[in-house]
């Protein structure tokens, strides 16, 4: 009776565990695309890897310091970055989201609106979600 016990709050504790941890990396992903919005370019920094490879969905792909500059210039920017249907998918430290999202943007002064189907890869480093990659085509 105690070991079925022991298990089952285990089961429990391990489960809200990966709620808890897939609830803070939605929560992030999010304040990253409302960061894009705002151009919070010291909040984008610190919450994407050196490594980024940002793919739209013209076929565009921007590097961090592409993104950054970018963004900083008023070559593309963001009015609106709205998810839904989001899932994630958890191996380890490694996580993949994907959602749809209506997004509205400016770039090189034309604004757009996309209904894209997006997939990011974020990764835990030193306990932190930090994008990785990102790749958006058309819905």
């Amino acid at each position: 009776m105690k070991t079925r016990l022991t298990i089952l709050l285990l089961s429990l504790s391990l489960g809200l565990a990966a709620q808890t941890n897939e609830v803070k990396l939605i929560n992030t992903m999010k304040q990253f695309h409302q960061d894009l919005i705002s151009k919070n370019t010291v909040s984008i920094n610190q919450q994407t890897d050196k490594a980024l490879t940002y793919g739209h969905s013209n076929g565009w792909v921007e590097t961090k310091i592409e993104l950054l500059k970018d963004l900083e210039t008023g070559v593309i920017s963001y009015q609106q970055f709205k998810e839904d249907s989001i899932s994630v998918f958890m191996n380890g430290n490694i996580a993949a989201i994907r959602f749809v999202a209506n997004v509205n943007a400016t770039m090189k002064s034309i604004a757009s609106t996309y209904r894209l189907k997006v997939l990011e890869i974020w990764i835990k480093k030193s306990n932190r979600w930090i994008l990785f990659a990102r790749q958006a085509v058309k819905a």
